[in-house]
């Protein structure tokens, strides 16, 4: 990459990650990215009703719309002190760059906004189909729930997820889901508990028995996780009160091809079996429902359940985007995430085709000191160049 172009992507870079942009704040990042965007003489560029920034490049002929998924927003910085860098200051020390969202993922969505703008100077903007890089809002709580929105606007026809892969090719991931198992009880005074019915007791007796739950498994996503997080109980605090509810939270992570009805119903049943043997018990369960503020004003609301997904590797846009890329001399392994992302909307839900292709490491992500090298952030607008050529044959 020349550099010019280095310095570009660079400035884009450091920009977006001294905005902070925690989920439902994003509202800096999304300028920055249409201000960067007019710059480079583009002027198609929207925020939708969520707040997700959509930038387009609209080809001089028919061929396929390929959308370049990078999320805005990034989780918190709790303590500043554990960081030897400004977490929003973009520093750069010895070939990284230092700050909260460089790994996760301000570096990827930038690089895929240069990307797009080298392509468009390199071809005079003379090809085939669509290009659109977005920036998603509320990833970091809703995996693919604001990207819903995109893909009804956009109707691409191959995804290209951002996500940490040190420049592998992601073709799945496995997906995830929080299940609420809900006791209820009968208050009384803890001075007389025999009165009442103690709703953790019941819920003790739930968690043993869904632990002896055999999970799904799948060759080559592994075992369908469940595992529990947090539990509750009411009246808290309890002070000289039999708790007449308890809630039990699970995160539950799903394999390819799993549906709600099939992740709920082991548990259902379980359930259905222990109340008919004691007619004391009574549970149920359900899937978490999540809220959250975007910075327009919109309300997203969705039940917790991301779905898992997988391509074979011998998919024909799989082939040529990594044929494209050896032959611009990378070398990339073709394997899955191991953590949720937008995919599980782009692939799990509406089945357009997605891999997932993206700088840095995945155990930066979320950390103290997160940083991401710029080789990885140059090489990596040079790989979505490589996606654009691949995919945007005549």
């Amino acid at each position: 990459m020349e550099e010019s172009r280095k310095e570009r992507l660079t400035t884009l870079s450091k920009k977006m990650i001294q905005l902070k942009s925690y989920s439902g704040q994003e509202s800096l990042v999304a300028e920055e990215m249409i201000r960067f965007w007019k710059g480079a003489g583009h002027t198609d560029a929207e925020i939708d009703c969520y707040g997700n920034c959509i930038c387009r490049l609209r080809g001089t002929r028919p061929g396929p719309r390929l959308l370049f998924d990078g999320h805005m927003d990034t989780v918190p910085v709790p303590d500043p002190s554990q960081w030897s860098h400004d977490p929003f200051g973009a520093e750069i020390d010895g070939g990284k760059l230092y700050g909260r969202g460089a790994s996760d993922m301000k570096g990827a969505l930038s690089a895929m906004l240069a990307a797009a703008a080298f392509y468009a100077e390199e071809c005079g903007g003379d090809f085939p189909g669509e290009i659109c890089v977005v920036g998603v809002v509320h990833e970091e709580c809703f995996e693919g729930v604001a990207a819903r929105e995109i893909s009804s606007r956009i109707q691409p026809d191959v995804v290209i997820i951002g996500e940490a892969s040190e420049l592998n090719l992601k073709i799945g991931q496995r997906g995830r889901a929080e299940l609420v198992v809900e006791t209820f009880g009968v208050p009384a005074h803890s001075a007389n508990p025999e009165k009442g019915v103690n709703a953790v007791y019941a819920m003790c007796r739930v968690i043993e028995e869904i632990r002896r739950l055999k999970p799904p498994h799948h060759p080559v996503m592994g075992d369908g996780i469940l595992e529990l997080t947090d539990i509750k109980s009411s009246p808290y605090p309890g002070a000289s009160v039999v708790p007449e509810y308890c809630r039990a939270t699970y995160d539950r992570r799903l394999l390819v091809g799993e549906t709600k009805k099939s992740v709920l119903t082991p548990v259902r049943q379980l359930l259905e079996r222990m109340m008919a043997e004691d007619p004391s018990l009574k549970a149920r369960v359900s899937y978490a429902v999540g809220r959250e503020g975007c910075y327009t004003g919109e309300v997203i609301e969705a039940e917790r359940f991301f779905p898992g997904w997988l391509f074979d590797r011998k998919e024909p846009f799989l082939e040529a985007v990594y044929g494209q890329l050896v032959s611009m001399g990378y070398t990339p392994q073709i394997t899955q995430y191991n953590f949720c992302t937008n995919g599980s909307h782009y692939a799990g839900e509406a089945g357009i085709p997605t891999l997932g292709l993206g700088p840095s490491r995945e155990n930066l992500a979320h950390t103290a000191e997160e940083y991401i090298e710029l080789e990885q952030l140059y090489e990596a607008a040079e790989c979505y160049g490589g996606v654009m050529r691949a995919l945007l044959k005549p």
